[in-house]
This record gives C-alpha cells, structure tokens and sequence, in this order.
C-alpha cells in the first residue's frame, strides 16, 4: 500500500475546489439553519441555479463578474419566489417544501425543450466555452506548477488559480458571517431562531428577516456551484438530494451557528472521505470491488453522522446553547 500517495490525495482534497464549493454552500445554509432556525432542504436547488445563471452567461460572452452577479440574481429571484409562500411555514413542512423546490429546478433543468440552453441530459461542459471567462483573468504563466507534493495546472480547469479563488471566496464568507453574527441583524436572526413569536411581539418583521437569511445564503450557495462546476461541467443531476444531504452533514459536522464550522465539517468530511476510499482500494480486499468501496465509504459517513448527532449534536465546534431552535 503506497501511503505517500495516500495521504498525498488526502491532503489534497483538503484544499480541492470541490471542498471550498461545498463549504461555501454550507456557510449559506449555515445562515439559514444556525442563525435563523429554517429548515432548507433545497440548498442544491441554489447551488444548480447559480452553476447555470453564470455557465449560461458565460457562454454568451459575459464577463466572469457579469456572469457571478447574474448567478447571484438567480439567487435572489429563486430566493424571494421560494419564500413569498413558505416562510410561515415551519419546521418539517418548511424542510418539505424546499426539498420540492430544489427537485423541480433540476428536473426542469434536464428537460428536452430547454437543450439548447441548458444542455438537457448532457449538461454544459468546458468544452462549451464557460470556463474561458474565469481562465484568462489567472495571472499565473501558463503550464503546471508543483508546490511540495502536489501538481496542479496554473490556470485550466482544476487549477491552482481555481484553488485560490474558491478559498478567497470562503474566507470572505465567513468574515461576512462573523460580522453580521455580531451584529444587530444577526442578533434579531438569532431571536428569531429560539422564539420567533417574541421577536414578532418586540414589533420586529420577522417574516421580513426570514426573506433576507434566506435570500443571502442561497447567493452564498449560487457561487458555491459556480466553483463546483468550474473544474468540470454543469450537470443537473450532480447537485440533487445527495448534495442537500452532504452539505446538511458538513454544517452539522462542523457545527452551526459557528462561523468557520462549515469550513472544518467540509474538510473534516472529504478528507476522511478520500482517506477511506483510498484505503480500500489500495488493499484489494477479495470480499469489496473498487466501486463498491466508495459506497461503503459513504456508509461509514453516515455512520459517522448518525454517531455525532447522537453524543455531539453541536458538531465539532458547536455549543450546545445555540440548539436551542424552535421546529413547531
């Protein structure tokens, strides 16, 4: 078993595009889930809306900054759309709708009548000319760069100049989630969390702040799917209930309503992830083939979860006070 290569991959994921997009969706929820108590089942739905608002742009010739602020209205429209009707629901009924939601925006997506827009079944790929905006801002010379143990391409598809971005871009995420914890807004989003009847009796809108939590972190998840999509193609059925899923065991890995607790649970997760993975392939076991070794990697995932919620429901960083969430 070669374990510097091992832990080589390993290590990688930890600082992989893939791993930033999903801690950047997980920030999003986070402001929906850890600061405001909704429960958003439809996260994918944010992340696939963001991924084609900005591929599409793309395409037609946008500037990569054109294209991001056309996926952040994406955002912002589905946003507001979704939660005209739904946010007085709460709870499970809530976490059922969103769900609904992110379904109807992939299978819609896919659909025959709009290929000539969306690519349908077969997607948008590089090939179709959105990654071109993104590449040719890298300052970087073209051709590959080794730094210690990894090589990576400097500016094409699963880049370093792509690494870079997508962590600027997380960093940035949680200064803004630090600042608006500690805000006023956040504490009337906080309020709003553990009794919302209260705040509403204080003479606050909540049905107001739960619109702005909601509309600012699917655009926290819209750019995530620009930066999942960049390193390969835009695929509707890549970002379906198994990203909510995987983006709900991040935050409640790391801990909600922490501010760099998406960022640990999203390496936290991916890393072990790869760890496993690796682990059983390289052994060659007679009983387990290659590709049912990554799906019992993902059954010790929930394994994993399944053991957190029970002994540390808080997740990694989490305090057990901010629990205190009201799902009537």
């Amino acid at each position: 078993m070669d374990w510097t290569r091992i832990l080589t991959n390993v290590a990688g994921e930890a600082f992989a595009p893939a791993t930033a997009a999903y801690a950047l969706a997980a920030i999003g929820l986070n402001i929906h889930f850890g600061m405001t108590g909704l429960l958003n089942f439809g996260q994918a739905g944010f992340m696939l809306l963001g991924a084609y608002a900005y591929a599409i742009t793309a395409i037609a010739g946008w500037p990569f900054f054109a294209s991001v602020i056309a996926a952040m209205v994406a955002a912002v429209l589905f946003g507001i759309l979704l939660g005209i009707p739904t946010l007085k629901l709460r709870g499970d009924y809530l976490s059922i709708v969103t769900i609904a939601a992110a379904e109807i925006v992939r299978i819609i997506s896919r659909s025959t009548s709009l290929t000539s827009l969306t690519g349908g079944n077969s997607g948008l790929s590089g090939g179709d000319g959105y990654k071109e905006s993104f590449e040719s801002l890298c300052p970087f010379p073209d051709g590959s760069t080794t730094l210690w143990l990894w090589t990576y391409p400097n500016c094409t598809s699963n880049s370093w100049w792509l690494r870079l971005v997508a962590w600027v871009a997380v960093a940035i995420g949680c200064l803004l989630v630090w600042r608006w914890m500690r805000s006023p807004w956040g504490r009337v989003l906080k309020g709003i969390r553990e009794d919302e009847d209260a705040v509403r009796a204080l003479g606050k809108n909540v049905y107001g702040y739960k619109m702005q939590a909601l509309v600012l972190g699917g655009i926290g998840g819209a750019i995530a799917g620009i930066f999942y999509t960049l390193p390969t193609s835009v695929q509707a059925d890549a970002m379906g209930r198994t990203t909510t899923f995987n983006i709900w065991t991040i935050l409640l890995l790391g801990g909600a309503a922490t501010v760099f607790g998406p960022v640990l649970g999203s390496v936290l997760l991916w890393t072990v992830f790869m760890l496993v993975k690796s682990i059983l392939r390289d052994a060659e076991l007679s009983f387990i083939t290659s590709t049912q070794s990554e799906a019992f990697s993902w059954m010790l995932v929930g394994l994993t979860l399944m053991l957190l919620v029970i002994f540390r429901p808080q997740g990694v960083l989490g305090d057990k006070k901010e629990l205190a969430i009201d799902v009537r």
